[in-house]
C-alpha cells in the first residue's frame, strides 16, 4: 500500500523529486506522457548537484513549456511503496505555479498537455498526486 505524508521542512539532500501543481487563468494544466495514456501532474527528479527550486522550475518548464510564472513552495511531501525504493520513503517538494505565458510546442517526453478546470480521471500516479492536491488544497492554494 502507497503511504504519503507531509513535512514543512526536511534535509535538503533527501529531496529527490520536484512536483508543481500548475494554472493557468485558473485552470489545471496537467501532462500526458508520450509513452502512457494518463495524466499527472507536472514535475520529475533532481539532477545531481540541482537545487531544488531550480528542478521545479526545469521540470515545469520542459513539462509544460511555461515560460512567465510564478512559483512557490507549499511543503514537503513523502511517498512510501513497497514498489519505490525497496520500500523505504522517499521526498520531495510540492510547488504552486501560476503560469502566464506557455510556449507553442513542448520539447521533451510530453505528448501533450491538458488545461482544464476538472482533474483528470485517469491519473499516472492516481495513488500520489491526488492526495497533493488536496494537501495543496487544505493550505490555501487551490
Amino acid at each position: 500500500m502507497t503511504e504519503v505524508k507531509f513535512y514543512e521542512k526536511i534535509e535538503d539532500e533527501l529531496l529527490h523529486f520536484a512536483v508543481i501543481i500548475s494554472k493557468t487563468k485558473n485552470e489545471f494544466i496537467f501532462c500526458k506522457h508520450k509513452s502512457r495514456d494518463t495524466w499527472e501532474i507536472p514535475g520529475g527528479h533532481r539532477e545531481k548537484g540541482e537545487d531544488i527550486a531550480d528542478t521545479a522550475k526545469r521540470e515545469l518548464y520542459e513539462e509544460t513549456g511555461a515560460l512567465e510564472f510564478d512559483i512557490e513552495p507549499v511543503c514537503v511531501y513523502s511517498v512510501t511503496s513497497p514498489d519505490n525504493f525497496d520500500g523505504r520513503e522517499s521526498f520531495g517538494m510540492l510547488y504552486f505555479a501560476d503560469i502566464r505565458c506557455l510556449e507553442e510546442e513542448l520539447h521533451s517526453e510530453i505528448e501533450k498537455i491538458k488545461i482544464t478546470p476538472e482533474l483528470p480521471e485517469k491519473w499516472t500516479y492516481p495513488d500520489i498526486q491526488p492526495y497533493l492536491l488536496e494537501e495543496a488544497k487544505r493550505r490555501g492554494y487551490l
